[in-house]
């Protein structure tokens, strides 16, 4: 029998998140019921018991396929290897720590879907950020100061939430830590983006992969090389073919 290729592909990279990852997946599945869809879920070499918590949950949810690095690569890493492996041209990603309520998932997936083909990611913008006050201090200033150097046009590049096409994305120049440039990446492309506020919940299990010092180095970096691919792009307009 040909499997039907679905519309949407939600991706969820994870890592040593026990007791997070199974919850979540079940969410995801009530949030696209009746759906063409499927679940990618990446474990980046968890140490726990995560992929065996994904894995004994594949037969009871038919649309849930499992991935899992050989070693740790991070995030990004995580997210590409799903998209590369994603069946659907619509790609829906959330964080893998359950922060990011499923049932928002499905409007920026519609909302992309509606929109013409130069809009090219839809963006979820954090209302009422349930982390502590240091971090939100830290992720407002440097939202600022990247807004302001990349003219990106977002708000909260740190959401995990996205939808975005999966053609254009894998178009995009690969880096580390790239899922905090989607937006900026896409506007070089030429396209555009979109933004919707999605919900956002504690941390229930586990803990951050993340210090604000260890973003602040890893993102001032990051953001002189995203400025100098910006500098060295040159569109060509529109492409005819004779």
């Amino acid at each position: 029998m040909i499997e039907q290729t679905p519309d949407i592909s939600v991706v969820v990279p994870v890592h040593d998140e026990e007791g997070a990852a199974g919850p979540l997946a079940r969410e995801i599945a009530a949030a696209f019921a009746g759906r063409s869809y499927e679940m990618v879920f990446v474990d980046d070499a968890s140490r726990d018991g995560t992929l065996a918590e994904l894995r004994g949950l594949m037969a009871e949810l038919p649309a849930l396929r499992v991935l899992s690095h050989g070693s740790n690569a991070g995030q990004s890493r995580a997210v590409r290897t799903g998209v590369l492996a994603a069946r659907g041209p619509i790609v829906v990603t959330l964080d893998g720590d359950g922060q990011n309520p499923p049932a928002d998932a499905p409007r920026l997936a519609d909302l992309l879907a509606a929109s013409p083909p130069t809009v090219a990611l839809v963006g979820g913008v954090r209302a009422r950020r349930q982390d502590s006050e240091a971090k939100r201090w830290a992720s407002r200033w440097a939202n600022r100061i990247r807004k302001r150097l990349l003219s990106d046009d977002a708000d909260d590049t740190g959401c995990g939430l996205k939808a975005f096409r999966r053609d254009v994305f894998l178009r995009l120049p690969y880096f580390d830590h790239i899922h905090r440039y989607l937006p900026a990446l896409m506007i070089r492309e030429g396209y555009e983006n979109r933004y919707l506020e999605v919900g956002h919940r504690h941390r229930e299990t586990g803990r951050s992969k993340y210090t604000n010092w260890g973003r602040l180095l890893a993102s001032f970096s990051d953001l002189l090389g995203v400025m100098w691919l910006k500098s060295r792009s040159r569109r060509p307009g529109a492409v005819a073919e004779f």
